[in-house]
């Protein structure tokens, strides 16, 4: 900030200066006495009245000046710009009058009653005066020269006045002590200038350090060349309990970490690891962090280095949240968070960590669990209490956690179990038969009463020839083989079953190769009209014939694929020869395409059917797309979106295998359907079973009172066909009585036939009429 007076100085400089002229106050005092004593001894020398007046003003003005400073010394540490320019005023104008008084004195002495002694005196007064201008004045150049201009100027005037030559030069030569005092007194402002900003910069540094030391979240503690506390700040003080960061000055690291052990909050041991690898930090010169927790359960992290000088630093934090989130975090990496169970990868190195240790000759055993129909539990009643089920059994295998026995969360709904150390395989019935028994039974999952059933497959093994995961696939494989022979047990693992799993793979191999050539064929099962008995429409069905494996079955392949994720890629192959085919055949004929539930979890089945038309040519109605009730119930929402969507397209919508899903009715009139597809478990007993032939009629006729069409599937005799089409009245029929499915040259061919009842009431047939 510039001084608004016009000088180069700051104000706050300025005020400094000012404040400067109350320093030496006291020395007026002196100096008045002295200046009374000589004009009074000029008095009693030579009896003249006016050095006794000069003498008595002389005193007057010099106690005034010195009361005037004194009265205004309590206000000096409130200083202000404005109060100190009327302060300095005030001090030129009393300091003024008495120089022109000393001044007076001496050109009285000199020029007006000339006199040795008078004179004498009033010039050593006058020269001591201008003396201390310089060093006490210095702070007011207006001063210095109002001092210099009254108390030279009335000397040289006398001088001058004498008229002879010596005293005429004398009173030339002493005119330039103006000039000497003022240069002399700006060259002492200018020094302390410079040495008030250097303080003012080195306040301002060490207030900004001293800010910067006491805000750091850290501690912090510099400790000299002999190893002592030289610096700290008020972190350090609060983190170690003292009650100022000054208490800790003069202390060694000992010192303070045995403070520490003092205070019941470290450990010896803690005590001497920390002593021993911080000290050695400080003397190498290298960093090292070292991390202690005290007893209070706080984690703090101390960090050392060696300084500049051979000073060393040690900073230091309370880590407490840190550790402890990162403690979380490692736990949330390695347990379930549902059950608090070992996930796959701790399991993992877990099993793998006590395998390596013990005898190696040791039988080992893992066992691999899931819950049986769990999807059908998620399904049902959500997967909330989906997670309640797979809580309650990892409640009870926990009761078998030992040393010896590790329980992990696998995933889903799996389990695994390791035995550390089994006799025989009769030691590893008994313990898993106990596991299994105490699995079973009803538990309460938000008030349902759901039922806990599981199953499961083991292996022992020697521990030196195996590890975690070759157990594991073998294991799989025993459970693969249980849920096969009708879950609610286990197994134990077997040679043939790695075989089957050899040669599965090998199937999985031939298939992933069959679907990427598209060697797989579409074959066609004709949809009789009931009332006309012609062929109406076809399902195209997918078929793989292998040349070492020969025709694999559907029944084979397809679940092989659903499990390899190839089945979307089957059903756009199905679906894109379907539209192809059906192009070339009669324009009376259409065709049905099953979509499986993975393609309704694809939103780009929209975009496959429209592109399978738009290629092909096929008019949209008669292209029928059948949906299973798994892929409504996977999720319905997104699946009654891609169906309305495939309906703006024009095509029909059937539901398949109606009846053999969860709540089949919401879907009639839920849904924008055009067909149901009655399964053909519903015909087995229909033509000799009452109960059977009225649930079967019944179906139809709701579903023709809601506006569908139906189908019936599975019609493989006659006497089904006879009671289909005379008492049910289904729209179409569909199955082994028509014949096998034929290729679309059949189809065509087969075009314009049709089938009639023939016989009496003792023999009945079905022919084929062209």
């Amino acid at each position: 900030m510039v001084n608004r007076a016009g000088s180069d100085i700051p104000e706050d400089v300025y005020v400094q200066f000012v404040r400067s002229l109350f320093e030496s106050r006291h020395t007026l005092l002196v100096g008045a006495i002295c200046h009374m004593l000589v004009a009074l001894m000029a008095y009693l020398h030579t009896d003249q009245p006016i050095y006794g007046v000069i003498s008595l003003l002389l005193l007057a003005v010099g106690v005034w000046r010195f009361v005037g400073l004194q009265r205004r010394v309590g206000e000096l540490d409130r200083l202000d710009f404005e109060t100190a320019r009327r302060w300095e005023f005030d001090y030129i104008v009393k300091g003024g009058m008495q120089g022109l008084l000393l001044g007076g004195f001496c050109f009285i002495s000199i020029y007006v009653y000339p006199d040795s002694f008078a004179e004498l005196g009033s010039l050593a007064v006058n020269l001591a005066s201008l003396v201390t201008v310089v060093g006490r004045n210095y702070g007011s150049q207006r001063m210095v020269l109002v001092f210099a201009a009254t108390l030279v100027g009335p000397i040289s005037a006398g001088l001058l006045l004498r008229g002879d030559l010596p005293h005429v030069v004398l009173g030339l030569l002493i005119t330039p002590f103006i000039v000497i005092i003022t240069g002399t007194a700006a060259e002492v402002r200018k020094i302390l200038f410079s040495a008030v900003l250097d303080r003012k910069r080195a306040r301002q540094i060490a207030k900004r350090f001293d800010r910067a030391l006491n805000t750091m979240s850290h501690g912090l503690v510099m400790f000299g060349p002999e190893g002592r506390v030289i610096v700290s700040n008020a972190q350090a003080a609060e983190m170690l309990g003292f009650g100022s960061s000054e208490q800790l000055l003069g202390r060694t690291l000992r010192a303070l970490l045995l403070r520490g052990v003092a205070g019941n909050l470290l450990s010896h041991k803690d005590y001497r690891y920390a002593e021993t690898h911080l000290t050695r930090a400080l003397s190498e010169g290298r960093g090292r962090k070292v991390l202690l927790r005290l007893k209070d359960g706080r984690h703090f992290e101390f960090s050392a280095r060696e300084g500049r000088e051979e000073l060393g630093v040690i900073t230091f934090e309370e880590v407490t949240q840190r550790i402890e989130a990162e403690e979380s975090v490692r736990y949330m990496a390695r347990y379930d968070s549902l059950t608090n169970l070992p996930n796959r990868a701790y399991f993992h190195e877990m099993v793998t960590e006590l395998m390596m240790g013990g005898d190696p000759d040791r039988l080992c055993g893992l066992a691999v669990l899931d819950l049986d129909d769990f999807k059908s539990v998620n399904d049902t009643f959500g997967h909330p209490v989906g997670d309640g089920l797979i809580y309650a059994a990892a409640e009870r295998l926990i009761e078998f956690v030992s040393d010896d026995v590790l329980v992990g969360r696998f995933g889903g709904d799996e389990f695994m179990i390791f035995f550390n150390h089994i006799e025989d395989e009769d030691d590893f019935a008994r313990r898993l038969d106990a596991i299994f028994a105490r699995l079973q039974g009803e538990v309460d999952v938000a008030g349902l009463a759901l039922r806990l059933q599981a199953s499961g497959g083991g292996v022992i093994v020697p521990v030196r020839e195996n590890d975690m995961d070759t157990i594991t696939v073998k294991a799989d494989l025993a459970l693969y083989s249980a849920k096969e022979r009708g879950k609610n047990g286990w197994r134990l693992f077997e040679a043939e079953m790695d075989v089957a799993f050899r040669n599965r793979q090998i199937m999985k191999s031939y298939l992933r190769s069959a679907v990427q050539a598209k060697t797989l064929r579409v074959v066609y099962q004709p949809i009789v009209d009931v009332r006309t008995m012609r062929i109406s429409s076809c399902e195209a069905l997918c078929r793989w014939d292998h040349s070492e494996l020969g025709p694999v079955s559907p029944a084979v392949f397809i679940p092989l694929a659903e499990e390899m994720g190839l089945i979307s890629e089957i059903s756009a192959l199905v679906l894109d020869a379907a539209c192809q085919e059906c192009a070339r055949w009669p324009e009376h004929l259409g065709v049905s395409v099953n979509l499986s539930a993975k393609d309704f979890l694809d939103g780009s089945i929209v975009d496959k059917v429209r592109k399978a038309l738009s290629t092909s040519g096929l008019a949209p109605e008669r292209l029928e797309i059948e949906v299973t009730e798994t892929a409504l119930f996977d999720d319905k929402n997104s699946t009654r979106v891609y169906i309305e969507g495939l309906k703006d397209l024009g095509v029909r919508i059937a539901l398949d295998d109606f009846g053999t899903g969860y709540s089949s009715l919401s879907y009639l009139h839920t849904l924008p359907l055009d067909r149901v597809k009655i399964d053909g478990s519903f015909l087995k007993d229909v033509t000799y079973n009452t109960r059977s032939y009225k649930l079967l009629k019944s179906i139809v006729d709701l579903s023709r009172n809601l506006g569908l069409a139906v189908t019936v599937e599975g019609v493989e005799t006659f006497e089904q066909l006879k009671l289909l089409k005379s008492s049910v009245r289904p729209d179409r029929v569909q199955g082994f009585l028509f014949g096998a499915a034929l290729s679309s040259s059949g189809i065509q061919t087969m075009s314009n036939t049709s089938w009639s009842l023939e016989g009496g009431s003792d023999r009945q047939s079905l022919t084929i009429q062209s």
